[in-house]
């Protein structure tokens, strides 16, 4: 199975989206698969995507023939991820030689396939779009991996769909084949073991007893035929899917499920333990704020509220109470406008400070469209009470409909990790 090293090589490792049974496809996305066509990209929407280059926006850096930093982002008015990589300088000097390099590789598109979106050469720039994979590579889940080892059936799938990327690379004349230098080192270093058959071995320690002796012969078999020295001794692509399709192992199981990787909701609610406010806020779902704003009331200002006590009362005072009597009692009836107003008279009045009433002025600020001033009543909710967690809930209300989805779920988990304190100290 010859290589050819690449600057345009793709990722077979594949999305929680992709990692699904089909081990017969070859053709081009035909289980419906939604991937816009290739195009050509301003440096300016690229730029915006991945918030000015941030670094907290690198996935990777590596490369030593093409050096490269990947970084995710997203599109202005797209709610997909990307993948921008941006090479050195040095790597492409012909601008023309990039563009048609990079127009061939974008007509290919296959679900075994990080797909090649898009492209940017502008100036001494060279950048390429791609498909995101928010699952990182393969070496990580086979040798680094935290909670759970990638199982035999899960390894067994990831080799198949591996060899159905190749054989329709190969099949549209492009041999895009991943630099596999590592592995074959790794191989080459044990070549008597598998010539001698001793296939335990070679085997991770951590699948004893997950696999049958003829299925872990088989592959030992297939490792030594794409191993030879010479190329027409190793196997086809398209032989190894034939090899490797009737191995499999479990095949009605999602492959998220193999991998124990969340998945849709699932996956929210293991990233981060929300409560009900958080999980609202999450949601957008602006009826279920508005219930548990209601039934909480006013017991967070605790504290703050008390000191009320010991000013005098006056005419003024009072009159800032009843602003924000009138505008309870709109917002217990859904009024959002009144309410709105009668708020903002009670901040005006300045003799008080509340953060419910911040919290309880930026839902109304939400119903009403209006995100950016939704968003600053509930940062001025947290900088009345910086350990609110409902401030914070509240602004990843916001940041979501601002579309700001990666700083809202950044506020998620903060909020929910104020909360999580909150209930260790009772």
């Amino acid at each position: 199975m010859g290589c050819r090293c690449s600057k345009f090589s793709l990722c077979w490792w594949p999305s929680s989206s992709r990692l699904k049974p089909n081990h017969h496809a070859l053709s081009d996305l035909e289980n419906g698969e939604a991937v816009p066509g290739f195009k050509e990209y301003s440096l300016e929407q690229l730029r915006a995507a991945t918030s000015g280059f941030s670094p907290d926006n690198i996935v990777s850096e590596h490369g030593e023939k093409a050096p490269n930093v990947v970084y995710k982002g997203k599109l202005r008015g797209e709610d997909r991820w990307i993948a921008v990589k941006r090479f050195n300088k040095s790597a492409w000097p012909d601008s023309r030689q990039f563009l048609e390099e990079a127009k061939a590789v974008g007509q290919l598109r296959s679900e075994r396939l990080a797909n090649l979106l898009g492209c940017c050469c502008a100036g001494d720039d060279r950048l390429l779009v791609a498909e995101f994979m928010p699952h990182e590579t393969l070496s990580k889940h086979l040798f680094h991996w935290e909670n759970q080892h990638m199982k035999w059936p899960m390894r067994l799938r990831v080799a198949l769909y591996l060899a159905q990327a190749l054989e329709y690379c190969s099949a549209k004349g492009r041999a895009l084949y991943h630099d596999l230098n590592a592995y074959r080192v790794l191989f080459d270093q044990a070549l008597d073991l598998i010539r001698g058959k001793n296939h335990m071995m070679l085997m991770d320690s951590c699948l004893e007893g997950d696999f049958s002796n003829d299925d872990g012969t088989e592959l030992v078999r297939l490792a030594t035929r794409c191993l030879q020295f010479e190329a027409r001794e190793r196997p086809t692509a398209k032989s190894l899917v034939a090899a490797l399709a009737p191995l499999q192992k479990q095949t009605e199981v999602p492959s998220y499920t193999l991998m124990g990787i969340p998945h849709g909701t699932e996956a929210a609610q293991e990233a981060i333990s929300l409560s009900p406010l958080g999980e609202a806020c999450s949601r957008l779902d602006l009826t279920a704020i508005h219930e548990i704003l209601e039934k909480v009331g006013y017991k967070d200002d605790e504290g703050i509220a008390n000191e009320l006590s010991f000013q005098m009362w006056t005419d003024q005072i009072q009159e800032t109470l009843n602003c924000k009597k009138r505008g309870d009692a709109a917002f217990r009836a859904k009024d959002f406008s009144t309410a709105m107003d009668c708020y903002t008279q009670f901040i005006d009045g300045g003799t008080m400070v509340s953060p419910t009433v911040y919290a309880r002025r930026c839902l109304c600020y939400l119903v009403g469209e209006m995100q950016q001033e939704a968003l600053g009543d509930a940062m001025q909710a947290q900088s009345v009470s910086p350990e609110w967690s409902t401030a914070f809930y509240l602004q990843a209300a916001a940041l979501f409909s601002l579309g700001m989805d990666s700083d809202a779920q950044e506020t998620l988990k903060d909020g929910a990790s104020l909360e999580a304190k909150t209930h260790s100290r009772k």
